[in-house]
């Protein structure tokens, strides 16, 4: 979505520019909405004087603890309706109050649509508006200039036919998906992999911009959904258009029963026990908390609601966006008009779009970013550096996902962030058009070689395959996904943990995860284009597991129960870590750096 709405945008603004999309899958049904919604979940309605940006910057500051850019969120609500209207004229159903003439309302920020074709709809306006769509193409690595502060490109390879690219540009923008499968799935034997979050997302988001030295921030920030069990049916039209009740076995408000509690640990100077809507993470917790207490299963009572008048609308909404829902009910017999379905919080997953806020560090929009805060010159710790969406490293934007400190933007926020990073990105290419970036030959051709190395090595040693894939000296994606996901799980407050964990869990994951990522510089092995594809994804998602850990090592409190606990700092602690963690990799040292940036209240 982010990477359409850039495109999009960036031919308004530039019309003879050259704009190329490389996308790994195929753009008309890609990213996080390929299948569709049900919902936009980001729309203001200030045309109907329904809500204005301020009001939804409280609400997101509220919903992620008290830490989020309200530079970045306020940017995106100020421009999100334009984003929605755009929608509309280009021909996705949203449905309208036919007396108002204004949107009808899923909940205070959500409008209702009937959008299983809603991918297609606005990848048809980014078409029109590339110069060219390269679909099938993965983009592995980002090219940086000699001096190392300039972003010169990319490269990656065609998925199908294996096909190297070098992209040369004067500007690129980071519009890649979040990660999955980081973490061990529920999901296992007919289920496996299946997840909520899409099971290609797999962290190109971080793992480009980590890997090219661009500062990251709040990566310890990863996140669960509460959702409908097996399936992974999203809950939000159910509780908020619906108003079906979640409780536990016993028929009780599982937050209720530990709001008290709740309240001493983790209400901070935000009030956020007591907050209306109640922060994502705290409602996890309740359940959480609620199945630890031997009360589970979790319910929400469709049987409630699901009237004959408004039966079609239930199922709606997963035929709109989660068909597997569906089916999971039809599976196992599972009538919604008579009894509940099961809620289970899902395994954690990084992303910077949704109730979280993974990603790199980004300048703000100059009329509302401070010009300048406490702290060091340099752009890690600073809030604005001249071009708004520009990463720490020059003519490097980043979007939707790959944009941090900047969440609820799904999925219309995520175009819109698109929108505001392309006009910011052709706006510093016309600045600098007179200086183009040089391209390092060398470096590419080392890339080049690095590509295909899995290939190479499955070639060399094919011969001492004892069977299948048991051989001395090779390691395949599979393989090291499911070392990744297992000591995730069990160190890095996965699921199979309760979500929980300390400072010497996370430092024995980390080791583990260093043995890992040298493995699979030495033995990762790939048949054919496919299973490099998915080596290239294991490295990604390896990339942003290590920079998940290493910040929630980093961060001595619990900021975000429900999500993940700290046992051995189990409390909310505003007066030392109400601030941002940001982080740096140099990829040739293999050291990272890692600090604090204040939060500036810029909305009261």
């Amino acid at each position: 979505m982010a990477g359409t709405g850039a495109a999009w945008e960036a031919r308004y603004w530039c019309r003879n520019c050259s704009i190329v999309i490389a996308e790994k899958a195929n753009i008309n049904r890609s990213g996080a909405v390929a299948m569709g919604l049900s919902a936009i979940n980001t729309y203001l309605g200030m045309k109907c004087r329904e809500n204005t940006p301020e009001d939804f910057v409280k609400y997101v500051k509220t919903d992620l603890m008290g830490v989020v850019r309200d530079d970045l969120v306020y940017d995106v609500a100020r421009h999100v309706d334009s984003t929605v209207h755009l929608f509309d004229e280009w021909g996705l159903p949203i449905w309208r109050n036919e007396k108002t003439g204004c949107y009808v309302r899923e909940g205070r920020w959500q409008v209702m649509i009937n959008g299983e074709s809603y991918k297609a709809i606005v990848a048809e306006a980014a078409q029109k508006a590339a110069t060219e769509v390269l679909n099938r193409v993965m983009v592995t690595h980002l090219l940086l200039d000699p001096s190392g502060h300039r972003v010169a490109g990319a490269v990656g390879f065609n998925v199908r036919d294996g096909t190297f690219y070098v992209f040369r540009s004067k500007a690129v923008i980071v519009a890649a998906g979040g990660g999955s499968h980081i973490y061990r799935p529920r999901s296992t034997d007919e289920g496996r992999g299946r997840t909520w979050y899409p099971q290609w997302s797999s962290g190109s988001a971080y793992g480009l911009l980590i890997e090219a030295g661009a500062v990251m921030t709040m990566m310890e920030a990863r996140f669960t959904v509460p959702r409908y069990k097996d399936g992974y049916g999203p809950v939000g039209a159910w509780q908020l258009l619906l108003k079906a009740r979640q409780t536990n076995a016993l028929g009780q408000d599982s937050f209720e029963l530990h709001r008290d509690e709740i309240r001493k640990l983790y209400n901070g100077r935000g009030g956020y026990a007591d907050a209306v809507p109640t922060p994502t993470n705290l409602r996890v917790l309740a359940s959480l908390m609620e199945l630890r207490a031997g009360r589970g299963p979790i319910y929400m009572h469709t049987e409630k609601v699901l009237t004959p008048e408004n039966e079609e609308v239930g199922w709606e909404d997963f035929l709109d966006m989660t068909i597997s829902q569906a089916l999971v009910w039809a599976g196992q017999n599972i009538d919604p008009t008579k009894q509940p379905s099961e809620i289970l919080p899902s395994e954690p997953y990084a992303m910077g779009s949704h109730a979280t806020e993974n990603g790199a560090w980004a300048s703000g929009p100059s009329d509302i970013s401070p010009a300048k805060i406490d702290g060091p010159e340099d752009r890690g710790h600073q809030y604005n550096w001249g071009y708004n969406r520009m990463s720490t490293i020059d003519g490097l934007f980043v979007a939707g996902d790959a944009c941090g400190a900047s969440p609820h933007k799904f999925s219309s926020g995520s175009f819109t962030e698109g929108r505001i990073a392309a006009k910011s990105a052709v706006k510093y290419l016309m600045d600098h058009s007179d200086s183009p970036p040089s391209l390092d030959k060398e470096q590419v051709d080392r890339l080049r070689a690095r590509i295909y190395e899995p290939m190479e090595r499955f070639q060399g040693g094919r011969g001492l395959i004892t069977a299948g894939t048991v051989a001395p000296n090779m390691m395949w994606y599979r393989q090291g996904l499911s070392r990744l996901q297992k000591l995730m799980d069990e160190y890095a407050a996965g699921w199979g943990s309760w979500y929980t964990t300390n400072e010497e869990l996370l430092s024995r994951g980390l080791e583990l995860l260093l043995y890992l990522k040298e493995d699979y510089g030495k033995y990762i092995v790939a048949e054919d284009y496919h299973q490099l594809l998915r080596s290239w994804e294991l490295w990604h998602r390896i990339l942003t597991a290590e920079a998940i850990i290493r910040h929630m090592l980093y961060r001595k409190e619990t900021r975000w129960p429900g999500y993940y606990t700290r046992s051995d700092y189990p409390a909310l602690d505003d007066d030392n870590w109400r601030v941002f963690v940001n982080s740096r990799y140099d990829a040739r040292s293999g050291e990272w750096s890692l600090w604090t940036v204040p939060v500036v209240d810029l909305v009261r």
